[in-house]
């Protein structure tokens, strides 16, 4: 574990599954991809600040008939310096057009018996109310909101989704959901 100033320089990519995040973190020990659902609450910019890189190891996928290599860092707390600035074409590194999306990645690598019981327990209440089911200990939602990146990414989407309909905005620097 080794906490490092850097840069962030997040993408939105859109896949078959919808758009996703994925970012490059540019640090004085070298750049690596940051595949983590974190980055699902950003908006494409970049953000300075210091990294808590909790392990750096190398990742391979197949895309568009090849296979791509990459070294990853797996990032614990962001501490960011700003709210993110975009930054034009030209500043920004290259980010694969077939990029996998996350979503894809963890599918096949944790292939879920049919019989396995969903990771979102059913809640004991007489509403049926979707946001309670998909907030769960969230719910009911205040004026602001700091979501859990640990659970599973599809959900985590599916609460960023929900809480940019509902009219919330995301501070990169706090990592908080505001109304």
């Amino acid at each position: 574990m080794i906490k490092i100033p850097g840069r962030l320089l997040v993408k939105t990519i859109h896949g078959r599954h919808g758009p996703f995040n994925v970012g490059r973190l540019a640090t004085s020990i070298g750049e690596f991809v940051i595949k983590d659902p974190q980055l699902e609450q950003f908006s494409e910019g970049q953000f300075s600040g210091e990294f808590l890189v909790l392990e750096i190891r190398p990742a391979s996928y197949f895309a568009g008939g090849r296979l791509v290599v990459e070294v990853r860092a797996r990032v614990g707390e962001m501490l960011l310096s700003d709210n993110g600035v975009l930054v034009s074409q030209s500043d920004k590194p290259h980010f694969d057009s077939s990029e996998i999306d996350p979503l894809e990645e963890e599918a096949s690598s944790h292939q879920v018996p049919e019989t396995a019981p969903q990771n979102v327990p059913p809640v004991q209440n007489e509403t049926n109310n979707p946001d309670m089911k998909l907030f769960g200990l969230l719910w009911p939602l205040g004026n602001t909101v700091k979501l859990d990146p640990t659970i599973e990414r599809a959900i985590f989407r599916s609460q960023v989704s929900r809480l940019k309909d509902m009219g919330y905005q995301f501070q990169s620097k706090t990592q908080t959901w505001f109304k």
